[in-house]
């Protein structure tokens, strides 16, 4: 610490002032470092042209004998002690994996929406400070990220404040090039996804060449390792039946003469995951696949907080591990923490419940994003209020809301339930795709999973896609209660209150809620929009028509109905009905539509018990739109009522753009209304029982309010 006042007084007498900001800059900052002093304080990595504190060294054999007891903050009601952090540092992968993501991807948030180096570093340095000692950084994938070395630098300087893993979960495409400075930089461990061990599979399941680039990753961690490294690697595979599990054998014997545990995951339900129990194995069938071969497979003791159940074969290297959070929960050991890439706390992977931390943080620099600029003057202003104080020898500071970000922490951990939701409760719960965890849940189309040469296809041909494409809200509603006094409740819900509604229209609730198509008198008039911008402009509408025998759909998907084509007309009839919705709707604007797209898939018991799917092409209209096309997968309706499903159902989603002033959610309701009466129209002579539910807009884009997604309820200007 004398080092760090010595050089901070020749720095002022340099400079002649205290910081790097401007005058209004520093009187931000000035004034929300002078709230601090008050506030316990948590340490920050030092940079690296300073010494560690020598008082550290001399006394951190006292230190540990004289530990804190570990972070009330970090401690919820079932005495569960939080010491592990994951932090998804990008939403960005460079793989389209089948069961992850479409093939395009995901909408990206806007950029300032996410984290930035110094604010990762800053929420790294707080939760060392409450006794995490495990961070991880995760993504989409981390590798992609293009500070992540210096930013792994900068977390890796934690070590001397308590931290002690630094591990990085990867699909390992880039992992090779980068690991020496990773290492150097403080990386402790390595978790590899890896689906398959067949070069030609690994391209299909993930739409990317790149299986060699995985292997050379995963061959110079044992390198590495046998010169001294050290790096824990595990190899994680997600097992699906009728994808990969005829793939355990030969990922249990990579682990024969390679020092590597395989990791085998059932299958979780996420969003956009077309959830069923037929694609899980479960834990206990993948024992037996293993016993078959090699029965002296025995288990290993495990470790108090460890994910997975570990088994190992005598005369292996490697072991095996099974994450069974679908069968066998480890709810009741679970040390984990997560903060998203936009910022925001999950306490539990499967809890839809998060709140946010960077609105929090930024409220030290205006709610704007803390760059290496703003970080910098933040450092110079906490060492000038130390230096004032005479208390050079306490930790630096970082944030003037340092309690209320602890406070909303605590809050969060505190709530966590003592253990997740089973699989029937997941299928149906809200929750964020895992790229994204890692929004709202949300019922996914289905694909076909090819058959590949030699190789049986799956059975119920329905490959679940786990995420779908959406704009993550700026931050989530805050689900979480308090001990707190009303006062302080008031003030926190209050500051929740804005946060989650970041950019959102100023408007008063009795403004928000008026009926524009109404005068003040209640007189029905049309709107008008002459003062409006044009933007871009897309809805989409689901809804779906439910069978009550057999008969309907081994016709329509022999095209053997007796009126012709029933997809086919169907999807004309739909993209017909949008150029007609004006005429339809009294007070609806004609509009220059640029795009539609009827999209109908036909979902039916195939009589195994497991629902399969016949995705239909889509039909369009061209247009110049935003990119994303035909393929471009939204979410879809399935009916919740099973006695109508068993007999199987055609799920309509209908696209709607255009470049103009109002939305086109009229276009996409009529869109995907009359595709589905024309389903019902042509297939009555056979089953007269059918039923269309679920008729609803699902998700809008453009104009003044910006994204809206069932049940995120978003609004971004």
């Amino acid at each position: 610490m004398l080092s760090l006042r010595r050089a901070f007084r020749e720095s002022t007498l340099r400079n002649g002032k205290l910081n790097l900001l401007s005058r209004n800059a520093h009187k931000t900052l000035s004034t929300a470092a002078s709230s601090i002093q008050e506030l316990p304080r948590h340490d920050l990595p030092l940079r690296e042209d300073t010494e560690p504190p020598l008082s550290k060294t001399s006394n951190r054999r006292d230190e540990l004998k004289n530990a804190k007891p570990f972070s009330s903050f970090l401690t919820d009601n079932f005495q569960r002690q939080h010491d592990y952090l994951r932090i998804s540092i990008t939403e960005k992968c460079n793989l389209r994996c089948l069961y992850c993501m479409p093939e395009e991807g995901v909408p990206q948030s806007p950029q300032p929406d996410l984290l930035t180096t110094p604010e990762i570093v800053l929420l790294s340095s707080i939760f060392v400070s409450q006794g995490v000692s495990k961070i991880r950084l995760t993504g989409g994938e981390p590798t992609v990220r293009r500070d992540i070395l210096p930013l792994m630098q900068q977390i890796g300087a934690l070590r001397s404040h308590g931290l002690r893993e630094l591990c990085l979960t990867t699909n390992g495409l880039n992992l090779a090039r980068k690991l020496d400075s990773m290492v150097e930089a403080g990386l402790t461990g390595v978790n590899l996804s890896l689906d398959t061990l067949d070069p030609w599979q690994f391209q299909i399941m993930t739409r990317r060449k790149g299986f060699e680039a995985v292997m050379k990753s995963i061959d110079r961690i044992l390198h590495m390792n046998k010169l001294g490294a050290s790096i824990k690697l595990k190899i994680n595979c997600v097992v699906m039946r009728g994808v990969n599990e005829r793939e355990i054998i030969p990922f249990v014997e990579m682990g024969r003469d390679k020092d590597v545990e395989v990791r085998f995951i059932e299958y979780m339900p996420f969003d956009g995951n077309k959830w069923s129990q037929g694609k899980m194995l479960s834990y206990k069938e993948m024992l037996d696949i293993i016993r078959q071969k090699y029965p002296t497979l025995r288990k290993v003791a495990d470790h108090k907080n460890d994910t997975s159940k570990t088994y190992e074969i005598p005369g292996f290297m490697g072991k095996m591990g099974f994450i069974t959070s679908m069968t066998h929960n480890f709810c009741g050991t679970c040390n984990r923490l997560r903060i998203t890439s936009d910022g925001n706390l999950k306490v539990c992977l499967f809890g839809n419940a998060e709140v946010s931390l960077r609105d929090i943080l930024r409220k030290s620099n205006a709610n704007q994003p803390i760059d290496e600029q703003a970080f910098e003057a933040m450092k110079q202003i906490e060492m000038a209020r130390k230096q004032g104080l005479g208390d050079a020898h306490s930790p630096l500071g970082s944030s003037s809301n340092e309690r209320e970000l602890l406070e909303v922490i605590g809050m969060a951990v505190s709530r966590k339930k003592e253990k997740h939701a089973g699989m029937g409760e997941l299928e149906n719960m809200k929750n964020r795709p895992m790229i994204l965890i890692g929004d709202k849940y949300y019922r996914g189309p289905k694909a076909l999973f090819r058959n590949m040469g030699g190789r049986p296809a799956d059975r119920s041909q329905n490959t679940p896609l786990n995420l779908l494409p959406f704009i993550p809200p700026s931050s989530y509603a805050r689900l979480y209660s308090s001990k707190a006094t009303p006062a302080q409740m008031n003030n926190i819900d209050s500051e929740m209150g804005k946060s989650s509604m970041n950019n959102a229209s100023d408007s008063t609730p009795s403004q928000a809620h008026k009926l524009t198509h109404l005068t003040q008198s209640g007189d029905a008039h049309m709107v008008s929009i002459s003062s409006k911008q044009p933007t871009k402009r897309t809805a989409v509408a689901v809804c779906s028509v439910h069978f009550s025998n057999k008969v309907a759909i081994p016709l329509i998907r022999d095209n053997r109905a007796k009126k012709g084509d029933v997809l086919g007309v169907a999807r004309i009839a739909g993209i017909m009905a949008t150029k007609r919705t004006s005429d339809l709707i009294p007070l609806c604007h004609p509009i220059a539509i640029t795009h539609v797209n009827i999209d109908l898939q036909i979902s039916h018991e195939d009589g195994s018990g497991t629902e399969s799917s016949s995705p239909a092409p889509s039909t369009s209209i061209p247009w110049s739109g935003t990119g994303q096309g035909d393929g471009y997968k939204w979410p879809s309706s399935i009916s919740e009522s099973v006695p109508c499903n068993a007999f199987g159902s055609v799920e309509v989603t209908a696209t709607v753009s255009c470049d103009g002033k109002t939305g086109v959610e009229m276009e996409a309701l009529t869109a995907a209304s009359t595709a589905a009466l024309t389903i019902y129209d042509m297939c009555k002579a056979v089953d007269k029982g059918m039923r269309v539910e679920g008729l609803r807009v699902v998700r809008k884009e453009g104009g003044k309010s910006g994204t809206w997604i069932e049940g995120v309820h978003n609004s971004e200007k």
